[in-house]
């Protein structure tokens, strides 16, 4: 292969380090967009090798001396070159993607997840969740990935997961199948909350669209491969934030928390809902516009 930087392919007997800092050359010099579970050339370009090769990340650096076969060479090669001339994000090409230690399948029909909330499940949504959380929605939940995780960390909780897209639910319900959460994770289509009405729930958390209508027209062509359905939110990116503040409060028991990611839209929300007292969880691993807001603080809304 001759990749889009002039890079020829890998061959066998190549190293798995060597085959790694040749993929993140030829991914920088095509100037693909990082952004779907890797913010780096070298990070994505271990992840497609170590795919490719069929090796485990714990391996760490332990595996690269080892040396390619000609097959596996050869699979590293195909999925650079699509990588590179699609800008496919890679978790589309791999099948897989990882969300707060999971390993999760994901294919076109739903966003890859990235969501900065990922650090909060982990910590439990320590200091500001009930003590006794026994009931979590996920509202907008894709490919499953923070149900599914909320389900992890609450051992002793159900979850609700909601999304509009029926696409989108067979993609969670498979992984829903994979960890085996069947028993304590129903998914279910709902625009919003309209299936669930009735229910309370100790956390309400939400990755939900938060891309305004100009944005959209400058995304990367990276984000044209994933669902317009789960990125785009109107005119100015607030539509689906406006639509869970509208219901929230009636859903959320009297010491339950809203947890919501809205990205870079976070300094309009702020100036759009000026009286809301919002906490924005401070998350050491990188990435922001969390929201935190307690059920009576929603009450605002309503006065």
């Amino acid at each position: 292969m001759t990749g889009a930087a002039g890079e020829t392919g890998g061959a066998a007997g190549e190293t798995v380090g060597a085959a790694i800092h040749r993929v993140a050359g030829v991914l920088e010099s095509a100037r693909v967009h990082f952004g779907h579970g890797t913010d780096n050339a070298r990070d994505e370009a271990a992840e497609l090798v170590f795919f490719a090769a069929g090796l485990e990340h714990a391996l760490g650096a332990g595996a690269y001396p080892r040396r390619l076969t000609a097959r596996r060479a050869a699979r590293i090669d195909v999925l650079l070159r699509r990588r590179v001339a699609q800008r496919m994000p890679l978790p589309y090409l791999t099948h897989r993607a990882y969300f707060a230690g999971l390993e999760l399948y994901v294919d076109e029909r739903v966003l890859v997840p990235r969501s900065p909330i990922a650090e909060l499940i982990l910590q439990r949504f320590e200091p500001w969740a009930p003590q006794r959380v026994r009931r979590i929605l996920d509202v907008g939940t894709g490919s499953g990935a923070i149900a599914l995780a909320c389900a992890m960390a609450f051992p002793k909780g159900n979850v609700d997961a909601v999304d509009v897209s029926a696409a989108a639910l067979q993609v969670a319900r498979r992984n829903l199948r994979r960890l085996n959460l069947q028993k304590r994770v129903r998914m279910l289509q709902s625009d919003y909350f309209d299936a669930v009405e009735g229910c309370r729930y100790d956390i309400i958390v939400s990755n939900p669209p938060y891309v305004g209508r100009a944005e959209m027209r400058s995304l990367p062509p990276e984000y044209r491969h994933e669902p317009r359905l789960g990125l785009a939110s109107g005119a100015d990116g607030l539509d689906s934030v406006r639509a869970i503040f509208a219901a929230a409060r009636r859903h959320l028991n009297r010491d339950g928390i809203l947890v919501v990611e809205v990205g870079n839209t976070e300094g309009l929300l702020l100036r759009t809902f000026p009286d809301l007292p919002f906490v924005w969880p401070e998350i050491a691993m990188g990435g922001g516009g969390v929201f935190l807001l307690r059920a009576r603080d929603l009450n605002e809304l309503e006065n």
